[in-house]
């Protein structure tokens, strides 16, 4: 008889070699070790471990009819199991040698991923060996946290490097603001700024003719007045003056009426264009470039805005065109009238002086209605 005391129940006669995850990566690491050595090593430990749960699953499942071999004293056929348990070891083995594993940098909750190059099963196997070896008292979240700031780092590097994808919604690309476009552009715009200075002098030398009347209650015939789309209306009246002197205007009413006209000076008289009042500062080149409607929805100077063509050869040069040939030539004489500023005095209250209004330019006559001092609107235009 032996003195030696029977094995308890619970008690196997070999003591297992079961490490965690931790301790086996400590075993295996020295020292400090690169990021990547040190997730290689625990890959490898996570598959060793996935192994070896796959390797006592297959015995359990083939020794079910069997005694638990920990509980006798000296166990049996235990080389034929283990030779048993090499085969699906040795095959798998070759199989996980074949693929070509790789890492990546980012990180899941539990551990960093793992990526097969071949096999994606091969990545949730892994996955799943590290969620089993994180639950091993949480020893593999803290390995994991000892190169996340690494990890961190590591991504910022990698997103700095990430490719930019152009937007192909936007449809006109600017051009690069270097100092050679932006000489060109201020010479475009130089070029453009003389171009349009050339072309308004242009329409502003154009000859234009303007047939009037001179009114103090009637109808007095003064003919026509040529002048240019960028003079004054004071340059219009001081000619049409002139006129009215040349004519002798007024002869019935004065023995003296060219002394008369002598007399009256650009500011005694007004340029009344329909109803309208027009200052003396303005130019027709204003009413004209600017299509400025007065009452009725009518241009006040029905005269073109565009530069006339140039005439080619020796024909045109130093010959002025003649009167009936300008434009406006043809306009009904009544449209312009010509008054004494002291007789629209003495007369605004008295139709049709009362319908008269000074122009302003900050004012809309297309929609605008006619009224009497009474405020009564006109039921007729004119």
């Amino acid at each position: 008889m032996s003195d030696q005391p029977p094995p308890q129940p619970g008690a196997s006669r070999f003591t297992p070699q079961n490490k965690t995850t931790h301790e086996r990566l400590s075993t295996d690491t020295f020292g400090l070790v690169a990021l990547s050595d040190f997730r290689k090593r625990r890959a490898e430990v996570l598959e060793q471990q996935e192994r070896e749960a796959r390797e006592a699953a297959f015995a359990a499942r083939t020794n079910k009819s069997t005694p638990d071999r920990s509980l006798a004293a000296t166990p049996s056929n235990v080389s034929a199991d283990s030779s048993e348990a090499e085969r699906p070891k040795k095959k798998k083995t070759k199989r996980t040698k074949a693929l070509v594993l790789s890492f990546d940098e980012e990180e899941d909750e539990a551990g960093p991923n793992l990526s097969v190059g071949r096999d994606v099963g091969k990545k949730k196997k892994a996955r799943h060996g590290e969620n089993n070896g994180a639950g091993d008292n949480g020893e593999a979240a803290a390995g994991a946290e000892l190169v996340s700031s690494d990890d961190k780092d590591r991504d910022k590097g990698d997103k700095s490097k990430a490719k930019v994808v152009a937007n192909t919604s936007v449809g006109i690309v600017p051009r690069a603001l270097t100092k050679a476009a932006l000489r060109r552009e201020a010479e475009e715009r130089e070029a453009l700024r003389k171009e349009f200075l050339l072309l308004q002098a242009a329409i502003k030398a154009t000859e234009i003719a303007i047939p009037f009347v001179f009114y103090d209650g009637t109808n007095i015939p003064g003919g026509i007045v040529r002048v240019k789309k960028g003079d004054f209306v004071w340059l219009f009246l001081d000619k049409s003056r002139k006129v009215g002197a040349q004519l002798g205007v007024g002869a019935d009413k004065s023995s003296n009426a060219r002394r008369d006209w002598a007399r009256v000076s650009v500011d005694d008289l007004m340029l009344v264009r329909g109803t309208m009042i027009i200052p003396h500062h303005y130019e027709f080149y204003f009413f004209i470039i600017n299509k400025t409607v007065g009452p009725g929805n009518k241009l006040l100077f029905n005269y073109s805005a565009e530069a006339p063509p140039k005439e080619s050869g020796a024909a045109g040069i130093g010959r002025a065109p003649d009167l009936s040939q300008l434009e406006g030539a043809s306009d009904d004489p009544t449209l312009t009238k010509v008054v004494d500023r002291r007789w629209y005095q003495r007369n605004k209250h008295l139709y049709p002086a009362n319908l008269w209004q000074e122009f302003d330019p900050e004012k809309d006559y297309s929609k605008e209605i006619r009224r009497d001092p009474g405020g009564n609107a006109f039921f007729f235009s004119r």
